[in-house]
């Protein structure tokens, strides 16, 4: 807290298996970009820990995983986000009703930099926390609320806007397909369908 940013509101923590792990995250990117410092947390137990400290000497707590990171922007930045996400509507409600119910939303990204994608969570329990919690006896059915954010400035956007400009719907959900289950295994999550997803990124080395 000594050490916050004058315009850093939040204690920003980020959980995984390993500290080093946690350092490659794409969610760090913002932050580590803006010079706020992370919590890395490691053990199973740290993340429940600090949902029931809920804050220290008057600053939240915020995974770098939260649906919205607190981070205040210009309005010249706010209004070029949200012309860039209305250019962008009718490809990401493409993606998202291809995914279906695997995520809530297909958005664009705020806090990647150099990553094409990165899944977040909506609500109170984070994706660590399912992981965690499936562990356990009976826990099978609970999932958290999943996001798949896009990274405007990367190349691969540049691809799916080309592609949908090109009417290809075919090699649009292919990719929506790919870049979802790249976003999983960057989180330590199981490819849903091993088989189909090395077909479909052979296919793209045809």
């Amino acid at each position: 807290v000594s050490r916050m940013k004058e315009e850093q509101n939040y204690i920003y923590y980020a959980t995984g298996s390993s500290t080093d792990a946690i350092d490659k995250l794409p969610q760090t990117e913002l932050l580590k970009d803006k010079g706020f410092e992370i919590l890395y947390l490691t053990d199973d137990i740290d993340e429940f820990a600090l949902q029931v400290l809920g804050e220290y000497e008057g600053k939240m707590f915020k995974s770098v995983s939260a649906e919205d990171l607190g981070i205040e922007e210009t309005e010249e930045e706010k209004a070029a986000a949200e012309k860039q996400a209305e250019d962008s509507k009718e490809l990401l409600e493409y993606m998202k009703e291809v995914l279906g119910d695997k995520v809530t939303e297909v958005r664009l990204s705020q806090r990647l930099k150099s990553h094409p994608v990165c899944l977040t969570a909506k609500g109170g329990l984070s994706i660590e926390m399912e992981k965690v919690l499936k562990n356990m006896p009976g826990n099978d059915g609970i999932t958290s609320e999943k996001v798949l954010e896009i990274n405007e400035n990367h190349p691969v956007f540049a691809s799916l806007k080309e592609t949908a400009a090109a009417g290809d719907s075919a090699k649009l959900s292919l990719y929506a397909g790919i870049l979802y289950e790249q976003a999983r295994l960057i989180e330590g999550l199981p490819v849903e369908d091993p088989i189909a997803y090395a077909k479909a990124v052979c296919s793209l080395m045809k």
